[in-house]
């Protein structure tokens, strides 16, 4: 009775959670798109430090970056509720956002470098796999895949909070097409997608309990071998791509050329060294821009 009540309680508190999140996303959407997002921020940059994560944020701060003052430490911190707040809210304004055109003469607010590789990818008839972290808005790789008519199925992990996560996917989906939550079974969906010669798209920052033994920041880690092992299977071609912020409220996306797989004897791809070479990646881009990264996962667990 006690287990019983205690996931009502949960659920209750889930629940309540939602309500609140929807009804200041309802606010924010009778306001313009660019007053909805610096309100937030703003709103962000001052509540973030009061909550728990914020601690969590600043210790691997201090972690990743030894040579930071505490000040310094604080502004990242602070950048980091700032991006997060404007992540939420641009899930309401998604299709008023993302305008980038190919055939426009004047740029938008999203720019788009690498399009020669969105058109190698989409023309090849062959599997690929694309994979960003959770830097700027990530949320608008699939919807530039999409404008070059680049059909890609993103695997994502959805949020504890499941009403949450059913508004998310609900809007991810609209959106962005093919979606595969990060749970049992999801390594053969990608699988059977990639073996009928599709492209999958992949987070790969997170910290997963299985993984394998890597170092980020130079500090010892647990990496998702999905990707790694996905690409060893199908031999397909894999590339980095991200999105970054802009000043004045714009995005740049970027698709890099295919990574040079690291191998073993038997020319197969090594797992652990292409783990370990996804994560390398990935710290480049968040030395780049660390305010732009979601600090607050505890990525440095071991267990």
């Amino acid at each position: 009775m006690l287990r019983t009540f205690g996931r009502r309680l949960k659920t209750l508190e889930h629940w309540l959670t939602a309500q609140v999140a929807m009804a200041l996303l309802a606010i924010l959407r009778g306001l313009p798109p660019d007053k909805a997002l610096n309100f937030a921020e703003r709103i962000a940059r001052h509540i973030g430090p009061w909550t728990g994560r914020h601690r969590v944020a600043t210790e691997n701060l201090r972690k990743a970056y030894p040579e930071k003052t505490e000040d310094e430490i604080e502004a990242i911190a602070r950048d980091m509720w700032a991006n997060m707040a404007r992540l939420a809210v641009e899930y309401v304004f998604i299709d008023k956002l993302f305008d980038f055109d190919p055939e426009a003469s004047q740029p938008g607010r999203v720019e788009v470098s690498g399009i020669d590789l969105f058109l190698r990818i989409r023309d090849e008839k062959k599997p690929h796999i694309m994979f960003t972290a959770h830097i700027g808005n990530f949320e608008f790789l699939p919807i530039a895949a999409a404008t070059y008519g680049l059909d890609v199925t993103s695997l994502f992990r959805p949020p504890n909070n499941p009403f949450i996560a059913d508004y998310i996917h609900r809007t991810r989906q609209s959106a962005m097409g093919g979606l595969v939550p990060s749970r049992a079974g999801a390594a053969l969906q990608l699988a059977r997608i990639l073996e009928s010669g599709g492209n999958v798209g992949a987070l790969v920052d997170q910290k997963f309990r299985r993984g394998v033994r890597t170092t980020f920041f130079n500090r010892p880690c647990l990496t998702n071998p999905l990707v790694p092992k996905l690409a060893r299977q199908y031999d397909c071609d894999v590339y980095p791509a991200r999105c970054i912020r802009l000043p004045g409220g714009r995005y740049r996306l970027e698709i890099m050329e295919k990574l040079e797989l690291p191998r073993d004897k038997d020319g197969a791809v090594d797992v652990t060294r292409m783990s370990q070479l996804l994560n390398d990646v990935v710290e480049e881009w968040v030395r780049e821009h660390p305010g732009q990264w979601m600090w607050f996962h505890r990525r440095w667990e071991m267990g």
